[in-house]
């Protein structure tokens, strides 16, 4: 599999090229904004999966959100939780996770 067909498949289904948020975080292929993406689209999965939880469904993967959050954070991302849509998932659309402007 090429990178270009790696990033793709990530971007489609991140769980299945990467095992967690951190090994995003550590793919030195990546761009930053390619990785920003990634999680960006793992949010989604992972509130999904949240609200499967607290619908009763036994998943055992309630603090992968928390990790994605940890991962965007560590590539300095600024979230606008007013940009969260009205849906039980929330998650965050693009224009919601932006990067920080560099303080000069």
């Amino acid at each position: 599999m090429t990178d270009s067909e790696r990033v793709l498949k990530a971007f489609l289904d991140p769980p299945d090229v990467f095992d967690s948020p951190l090994e995003v975080l550590a793919d030195e292929e990546l761009t930053k904004g390619q990785k920003i993406e990634i999680l960006r689209r793992w949010v989604y999965d992972a509130s999904e999966i949240s609200v499967a939880e607290g619908e009763g469904m036994s998943i055992g993967n309630g603090d992968l959100l928390r990790q994605i959050m940890l991962a965007l954070k560590e590539l300095d991302v600024e979230i606008d939780p007013t940009r969260r849509p009205p849906t039980r998932q929330g998650s965050y659309d693009r224009e919601s996770l932006r990067q920080r402007k560099s303080e000069t």
